[in-house]
């Protein structure tokens, strides 16, 4: 059983370098491009599910590819982006002065970060290895989800932890492919990203 984890395309937000979180930001015309690519490089392969986290964003991302597939768009909370509570909405710079701090901690130390009215690193591995835990059958599937949760689930199958959370190479409209055999994740591609093309967007501003 192969399974692409897919980031989804950019968003406003991503452009803008604020933080997301469980607020809603829709695919700017670069993001519905990626996504539109990101379906072509899947259109070859066998893909019998599509299953994407809540939000627009991701949802707007797998749909075409669920179409070109003739499957119906699964949505499931446990791949929705971390809460980033309180920083959520705001820009990175705004935060990089305001909250330094914390700031500081979830660059060098991610995994003791637990974000005032959001959610901990591990929490978001907990659910995460639920739903991992949970998939099976015979077909091939796709899951879109988000950037920590990619990197997440990068980090549990190579027996990495949360602490080398920035490690993974992880891009919007890219995925990382893992092979499933009697329960344990390979990883086979930590990231897939030659579809894109010049529709490649640098990460590097981005409130990630």
């Amino acid at each position: 059983m192969i399974v692409y984890v897919a980031r989804h395309g950019e968003t406003d937000w991503n452009r803008e370098g604020r933080y997301q979180g469980r607020r809603e930001s829709h695919l700017t015309a670069t993001g519905r491009a990626q996504a539109a690519a990101l379906a072509r490089a899947l259109e070859g392969v066998s893909v019998g599910r599509v299953v994407s986290s809540p939000l627009a964003r991701c949802a707007e991302t797998a749909e075409p590819i669920a179409l070109q597939h003739g499957v119906t768009l699964e949505k499931d909370a446990r791949l929705i982006e971390i809460a980033h509570g309180t920083w959520e909405g705001r820009l990175r710079a705004d935060i990089e002065r305001e909250d330094p701090t914390t700031m500081r901690a979830w660059r060098e130390q991610p995994q003791l970060v637990a974000f005032d009215g959001g959610e901990s690193l591990g929490q978001v591995l907990e659910r995460w290895r639920t739903f991992a835990g949970e998939l099976g059958g015979n077909d091939d599937v796709l899951l879109v989800t988000h950037d920590v949760v990619v990197r997440l689930a990068i980090l549990e199958a190579t027996h990495h932890s949360a602490a080398r959370l920035w490690e993974p190479r992880v891009v919007n409209g890219g995925y990382a492919r893992f092979a499933i055999g009697d329960g344990i994740w390979q990883l086979l591609d930590e990231c897939v990203d030659d579809h894109l093309g010049g529709l490649r967007v640098d990460t590097a501003f981005q409130a990630l």
